[in-house]
């Protein structure tokens, strides 16, 4: 599956959840871990649980193989590893406390109200 097209699954699956300030970094050249990285805010533990358990569902009905899920038990932040998307689905403080756009050197997203 061509990366464009899961992390289109991937932001149509946080879309439809109502994901909050979703950003795509494009982090070839970068890095050889992955191609995409997917960041998005949820409101709460169980909006961030949702979230992750949609995109893995939408990721494996495409036929595209999830590597590894981290951080379900708390719900506070989630990592799905696609292989060629990395998606991080985070309450807002600890977004912001890790401040991965930051590391990849792009702008943060405006927090939304």
């Amino acid at each position: 599956m061509l990366t464009e097209d899961l992390s289109s699954i991937v932001t149509n699956a946080l879309d439809d959840l109502k994901a909050k300030n979703l950003q795509i970094i494009d982090v070839r050249g970068k890095t050889s871990i992955t191609d995409l990285m997917i960041i998005a805010s949820g409101t709460s533990d169980t909006h961030v649980k949702a979230m992750a358990t949609e995109v893995q569902t939408q990721a494996k009905a495409a036929g595209s193989t999830v590597l590894g899920i981290e951080g379900m038990q708390g719900g506070e932040w989630a990592l799905i590893d696609l292989n060629d998307v990395v998606v991080h689905i985070m309450l807002p403080r600890v977004r912001d406390y890790y401040q991965l756009e930051k590391l990849w050197g792009v702008s943060s997203p405006p927090a939304e109200a």
